[in-house]
């Protein structure tokens, strides 16, 4: 088993910046990708970026230039810098994580960004 803990998020000002941050434990030498999702009230959740234990990363096209994940294998743990916020990001972000074949997911943190 795998356990995510998030944190990061909150309230921003358009045009400002949030970095959330995501810490595994439990099970996590089998870990292979981790990253980020996102669901807005009354959407489908939604992928935002991953990024794989050789470094392989994948952006949705809606924060491309914006947004920036990185991993520290070391530390388990997944980061996603988020600049140029609009209103549009305001969402839960869910951590999400692969070990073992499985999916895991964070209980979410909530971003909200102020137009």
């Amino acid at each position: 088993q795998v356990q995510l803990v998030e944190s990061g998020g909150g309230l921003v000002q358009a045009g400002g910046s949030l970095r959330l941050s995501c810490v595994a434990s439990g099970s996590t030498f089998r870990i292979n990708t981790m990253g980020w999702y996102r669901q807005a009230p009354g959407k489908q959740r939604e992928l935002v970026a991953v990024t794989s234990s050789g470094g392989i990363t994948n952006y949705a096209d809606y924060v491309k230039e914006r947004f920036t994940i990185s991993r520290d294998n070391a530390k388990n743990t997944v980061y996603l810098q988020m600049n140029s916020l609009n209103a549009e990001d305001t969402a839960v972000y869910f951590c999400h994580v692969v070990a073992y074949s499985r999916v895991y997911w964070g209980q979410g943190t909530q971003v909200t960004v102020s137009s």
